[in-house]
């Protein structure tokens, strides 16, 4: 009998975010998968869960998609989990996915039929999601680009945004958020909206003019956090 692939999103923050079918996806498993292992070991201690865990980050995922493979068909039930959040989503994943899909027997895998390898979503926090529900913009539809190029890219990417006809959403590091807003002020972005921290205990929204949200972030002592920005159109 093959095995399970569970893809689980675990908590942006506040570790009571977490769902129970993925405190039941983690108890059940045979070996936890995470893009950093002290981190999940934070959730699991919270939840009184032990489990053998295995670190698999973006510079080691093809290799570790091997090493899932061959567990699979030895029919292990896997969990992967990323630091935060919904796997795949700016985070590693993806490769995972894909080679245990083209690896599988026959190409294929199974939504639970019986025939091949069953790759299973465990829903949950996004940080995307999660700030467009607290922005007050209509998102009925929106362009996400994740982190933008440092260097090569970034230039093509802002034009992107000035031209965009629906609303932009973007993750920026505290070490580039100020660059940003001058970036976003110089391609006359009027208004945007930063969410960080958030379901932390110095959760915030802000919004207002790339420059006016500088000046904020300054006064507040620098810039802190991860940030999820939203640049609306209406």
């Amino acid at each position: 009998m093959n095995g399970t692939l569970s893809v689980v999103a675990t908590p942006i923050g506040n570790l009571e975010d977490i769902t129970l079918r993925a405190l039941r996806t983690f108890k059940e498993c045979d070996v936890i998968y995470a893009e950093d292992t002290r981190v999940i070991s934070k959730l699991l201690a919270r939840y009184e869960i032990k489990k053998p865990l295995q670190r698999l980050d973006a510079a080691t995922e093809l290799k570790k998609a091997e090493e899932i493979s061959l567990r699979l068909e030895a029919g292990e039930k896997v969990v992967f989990v990323t630091d935060a959040g919904t796997p795949g989503i700016s985070d590693p994943g993806a490769r995972l996915v894909r080679h245990i899909r083209t690896s599988s027997e026959g190409g294929s895998t199974s939504g639970g039929n019986g025939s091949g390898i069953k790759i299973e979503t465990i829903p949950g926090p996004s940080a995307l999601t999660a700030a467009l529900s607290v922005a007050g913009i209509d998102a009925t539809e929106f362009t996400f680009l994740g982190f933008l190029p440092h260097k090569k890219g970034r230039q093509t990417a802002l034009k992107k945004i000035a031209e965009s006809e629906i609303p932009v959403v973007l993750y920026e590091s505290p070490h580039r958020i100020l660059k940003l807003m001058a970036e976003l002020g110089s391609i006359q972005v009027e208004r945007v909206v930063i969410a960080r921290e958030l379901t932390k205990i110095y959760e915030e929204v802000l919004t207002g003019e790339p420059s006016e949200l500088a000046r904020v972030l300054e006064e507040k002592g620098g810039a802190r956090g991860e940030f999820v920005v939203i640049i609306p159109r209406n």
